[in-house]
C-alpha cells in the first residue's frame, strides 16, 4: 500500500465519520485517526510514547528552543511522556491535515531492541522527538493495521503481530537510536526516562532537584544537561507544565474549581497559580474552568495523540 492509498482511505473513513477536532479512536485497539481543517494556534500539549505517520498535511512542535516539523509522508515518534507545544500548521477543508497515531509499547521496543540484530545502544544525545520521512515497509504495516477495522475476525490474531511489526520497523528507522537509547539500560536517555517517570507518578509534590539526580545514578550537573538534551526544558520546569497540563484537564474534564484544581496539581498559592496559568495558556484559569473542553475545540489537543 502506498502513502496515497493509506491516506484516500482513511481521509474517507474521517469524512464518513465526520471526525472533527479531536482525534478519534478506532475499532483497533491504541490507534487513532487525525483530521484538521484549518491551522491551529501554538499551544500546550502533554504527549505520551507514540508513533504517528503524517498522511496529509503538516504539523510542527517546539521543544525548547528545537522547532520540529511534521510534514506530510512523514513518521514521527514521541519516545517518552514530554510536555510541549504543537500545532497544526497545513489544513484546509479541501486538503485536511490527516495523520494516524499509535500508542507505542515501550517494553515491547525494550524486548526487540535486546535482540542481536539491535545490539549496541546509540551514541551521543538523543531528543525526546524524533522525525523521519516514512519508508515503504512502516506505511505498509500501518496499512494492514488500518484495514483491519473492516476484518473484526482476524483483528484478535493479527493485531498483535501488526503492532510488533511496527515497532521492529521503527527500530529499524531513523527513530531507533532514539529508541534504543531510550530501553538500554544505565544510558543516559534511559536515566532520564526514568527519571520522567518518577516526575510525572508525584508531580504534586515539591520537587528536588538533588534527590531526583541521585535517585537516577547522576551527579545534578550532569543530570541538568542531560534532561535539557532530551526534553528541552529543565525539570522544574517540566513539572511546572505538567501541573499545568493537568490543571486544565481537571477544570475542563472533572469540572473542578480554579483553587481546587491549584491544590490538586500542588500549587499552594492560587494567585501563582493564576499568574503562570495565563502565562503558558494565554487565558486566566477561570475561562476554562467556566467551559466544557470541547467548546474549545479549535485550541484544543488531545494530550496523549497526534
Amino acid at each position: 500500500m502506498t502513502l496515497d492509498d493509506l491516506s484516500r482511505k482513511v481521509l474517507a473513513y474521517a469524512d464518513a465519520r465526520d471526525i472533527g477536532d479531536e482525534p478519534s479512536t478506532t475499532d483497533v485497539p491504541g490507534l487513532k485517526v487525525s483530521r484538521r481543517i484549518q491551522a491551529t494556534e501554538l499551544v500546550p500539549v502533554l504527549y505520551e510514547p507514540i508513533f504517528c505517520l503524517v498522511l496529509e498535511g503538516a504539523k510542527q512542535a517546539r521543544q525548547g528552543s528545537r522547532i520540529i516539523d511534521f510534514p506530510r509522508g512523514h513518521s514521527v515518534v514521541v519516545g517518552i511522556d514530554l510536555p510541549t507545544d504543537a500545532r497544526v500548521v497545513e489544513a484546509s477543508p479541501e486538503r485536511p491535515y490527516v495523520a494516524l497515531a499509535l500508542k507505542l509499547d515501550m517494553g515491547l521496543i525494550r524486548e526487540l531492541s535486546a535482540e542481536p540484530g539491535f545490539a549496541g545502544g546509540a551514541g551521543g544525545e538523543v531528543a525526546a522527538i524524533s522525525v523521519a520521512e516514512a519508508d515503504d515497509a512502516i506505511i505498509a504495516a500501518m496499512g494492514r493495521l488500518f484495514a483491519l477495522m473492516d476484518k473484526p475476525a482476524a483483528l484478535p490474531v493479527l493485531h498483535p503481530l501488526l503492532i510488533r511489526e511496527i515497532h521492529y520497523w521503527l527500530l529499524c528507522a531513523n527513530h531507533g537510536s532514539l529508541l534504543r537509547a531510550l530501553t538500554q539500560a544505565g544510558s543516559n536517555a534511559s536515566r532520564i526516562a526514568d527519571a520522567i517517570v518518577i516526575i510525572r507518578s508525584n508531580f504534586e509534590r515539591p520537587l528536588v532537584v538533588a534527590d531526583l539526580a541521585s535517585a537516577v545514578g547522576m551527579s545534578v550537573s550532569a543530570f541538568h544537561l542531560q534532561f535539557k538534551a532530551v526534553t528541552g526544558t529543565t525539570p522544574l520546569q517540566y513539572q511546572k507544565r505538567l501541573r499545568l497540563i493537568e490543571a486544565k484537564r481537571l477544570m475542563q474534564s472533572e469540572r473542578q474549581s480554579v483553587s481546587s484544581a491549584a491544590f490538586s496539581v500542588g500549587y499552594e498559592s492560587p494567585t501563582q497559580f493564576s499568574r503562570e496559568y495565563v502565562r503558558m495558556f494565554g487565558l486566566p484559569p477561570a475561562r476554562h474552568a467556566r467551559v466544557p473542553a470541547r467548546a474549545h475545540a479549535s485550541n484544543y489537543e488531545d494530550p496523549r495523540w497526534m
